[in-house]
């Protein structure tokens, strides 16, 4: 006798579909490639430079001698140009560009319809992917490219950054960037180790979201207390802040 589990659904009859959205999806060929080095490159070398990134922001909480000595010894380190453009800026450029293929190519059932986390979670991981980007760019910009060139003048460092930080605004936009690149590479953790097959099983995924929750809730802390440091910083208390002034009426 056939089993009737082997037999497609009889006219009429109503296939019930599991809850929400797969949270994860097997490329095939070349998708699977560019969607394991797309994941890859969240973690290193982007997300390990995220990290470098806020620990050396948060020595503006030891004082602005701190912060520019900081800054030195970076700019200081061997082939600092070429390690910008292959574990810095490469990277980004392909995580963005395939990231984008991915939000524009992707759907999600976000919705009164559909109100699963796994779908509110995966808009929320491309949004903050989006904000992140124009943050990461117009910092980078700004920081990095234009105005006084801290490369070449470690030494107002801090200034710059106290500088710009003097605009509300500003200080808005930041806060909302740096707390949009924490959720993005918090929750990226969590996708990498599912798709990796690092973390397997509901249980051990749901446990290692808590763990990712964490680390994000700590990044952005202490984004958080970095800028508080800057915009609480007296006038008076930012060294070179003359010569800034100088070196950018020049430029």
């Amino acid at each position: 006798m056939a089993s009737s589990a082997g037999h497609p659904a009889e006219a009429g009859e109503v296939t019930r579909i599991p809850a929400g959205v797969p949270a994860l999806r097997a490329g095939q060929g070349y998708s699977f490639l560019w969607r394991r080095l797309h994941s890859l490159s969240g973690i290193f070398p982007i997300g390990a430079f995220l990290v470098e990134h806020f620990v050396s922001n948060a020595f503006a909480t030891n004082g602005a001698a701190a912060y520019n000595e900081n800054v030195r010894f970076l700019i200081g380190l061997p082939f600092v140009l070429w390690l910008e453009i292959f574990f810095i800026y490469i990277p980004i450029a392909y995580h963005a560009a395939y990231g984008f293929w991915i939000w524009w190519r992707g759907e999600s059932n976000v919705g009164p319809a559909y109100p699963w986390v796994g779908n509110w979670l995966y808009t929320a991981q491309r949004y903050t992917g989006i904000v992140t980007f124009f943050f990461i760019g117009y910092h980078t910009w700004t920081m990095r490219f234009s105005g006084a060139h801290i490369i070449t003048h470690p030494e107002i460092a801090f200034a710059k950054v106290w500088a710009e930080l003097q605009n509300p605004w500003l200080v808005a936009f930041y806060f909302v960037g740096l707390a949009a690149a924490s959720w993005h590479f918090a929750y990226g953790i969590w996708l990498f180790a599912a798709k990796w097959g690092i973390v397997v099983g509901n249980t051990a995924r749901k446990r290692f979201g808590v763990l990712c929750l964490v680390i994000g809730l700590a990044m952005a802390g202490m984004a958080s207390g970095s800028l508080y440091a800057f915009i609480t910083t007296p006038q008076d208390k930012v060294p070179q802040l003359e010569e800034l002034r100088q070196l950018q009426q020049t430029r």
